[in-house]
């Protein structure tokens, strides 16, 4: 195992320990906007976590899963915000 495969392994982990305590910050968070930004954070990771995993294995269809999720990721965002101020008003 080289190098490079250890430390993509260690990044992987560190996302994952990062998207668990992103998800219970999403179940816990005392307001909407605190959620949305979790959700965003929960997305970055996620595609974090694709990236690494498409290096991992040299397989590069997943990078298109990655772009498909960002792409959903920032349309969830703009939809809650949209929300946000369609409320206030």
């Amino acid at each position: 195992m080289s190098f490079f495969s250890f430390t993509l392994i260690f990044a992987m982990a560190a996302l994952s320990l990062c998207l668990i305590m992103t998800g219970i910050r999403f179940a816990i968070g005392p307001s909407l906007p605190d959620r949305i930004t979790a959700f965003d954070l929960f997305v970055a990771n996620v595609i974090g976590i694709v990236a690494i995993y498409t290096e991992l294995t040299g397989n590069e269809d997943f990078i298109d899963v990655a772009i498909i999720l960002s792409l959903f990721g920032f349309l969830g965002s703009i939809s809650f915000a949209y929300y946000l101020m369609k409320s206030t008003r």
